[in-house]
């Protein structure tokens, strides 16, 4: 099973070029059967990656262009009156597919991003006092620009505690960049793009992740590492005016499932204390709030998870 997901990355990195813990991530959030949340400047690849993901899998997919002007029924479907028949049919929206892209989610106004809540969380959607189920298989991957670029607002706190994780894209390096200019500038071959894993593979991958072994020495750390965002003077006085609010127990278990993955990936069936140091970050930096202090001092979400990490001893 393992090696169906290093086919997978194989698929995608026929597309693009480095990002290694872009795709990584990508890889990690399909095994633990989570949603993502993409965030980074316009032009790095962000929907040319989950394109290419979805490329690979034998499953639905469906893009949903997020702009100012969407209305909750573009995404969920709506009950339309067919005069022929004398009643109302329900069409279901772009949601009703096991892969969906939601690409600059942050464009659109709160009250559309909030439509997805409940599909996000509950795999239902309900319209028109009807509730219907969504996929076995139902992923939301989300992409969001900066959110202090022009146009975007800010994503509504109980939304951002749905993704499983929330990985910043960075510039390519110089050599990266250069390969991208010159695959930009090759004849555009025709390129295999046919699936190169199922969706049973998918949900036996999944079962093998579930059963991965995790200690429980690790996970009293992964409790420790989440209660120090809640309560940051029990290990460091001065992280106690950064933080004005720590992660939910939904990152405890957050934390967990995408370490058991990312052991998948590296091909153990036990967790490392290092699997859970390196997806700490992607995992809580979208569960926790920095003060003001925090801000005026320069400190990130990044260098203050890693401030946590560093002062908590690994078992």
């Amino acid at each position: 099973m393992k090696n169906d997901f290093a086919a997978l990355r194989a698929h995608i990195e026929t597309t693009i070029v480095g990002q290694s813990t872009l795709i990584e991530r990508l890889l990690t959030g399909v095994l633990a059967d989570g949603h993502m949340l993409l965030e980074g400047l316009p032009g790095l690849a962000k929907t040319t990656a989950v394109h290419q993901l979805a490329s690979g899998m034998a499953m639905s997919f469906q893009r949903i262009q997020f702009t100012p002007d969407l209305i909750p029924g573009d995404i969920t479907g709506s009950d339309i009156f067919v005069p022929q028949d004398g009643h109302f049919q329900f069409i279901a929206g772009p949601v009703f597919n096991e892969i969906v892209l939601a690409d600059e989610i942050n464009r659109a106004p709160p009250k559309v991003q909030s439509a997805l809540l409940e599909a996000m969380q509950e795999r239902q959607v309900t319209v028109g006092g009807t509730t219907r189920p969504l996929p076995e298989i139902f992923m939301v991957i989300a992409t969001q620009n900066s959110i202090d670029q022009e146009g975007t607002y800010l994503l509504p706190e109980a939304q951002l505690d749905r993704f499983i994780m929330k990985t910043h894209i960075d510039y390519p390096s110089a050599d990266e960049e250069l390969e991208i200019l010159q695959r930009a500038q090759q004849p555009q071959n025709a390129t295999d793009k046919s699936a190169v894993l199922s969706s049973s593979q998918v949900t036996a991958a999944r079962d093998a992740v579930n059963k991965v072994y995790i200690d429980e020495m690790l996970q009293r750390y992964i409790v420790t590492l989440v209660g120090a965002t809640r309560d940051p003077s029990a290990w460091d006085e001065t992280l106690t005016p950064l933080l004005t609010r720590g992660a939910s127990p939904r990152a405890t278990l957050a934390l967990a499932q995408t370490s058991r993955a990312r052991a998948f990936l590296q091909g153990r069936d036990f967790v490392e204390p290092g699997d859970i140091i390196e997806l700490a970050h992607d995992v809580l930096n979208h569960r926790i709030a920095l003060s003001f202090t925090a801000r005026a001092e320069g400190v990130n979400s990044r260098q203050l998870i890693e401030r946590i990490t560093d002062v908590i001893p690994v078992p």
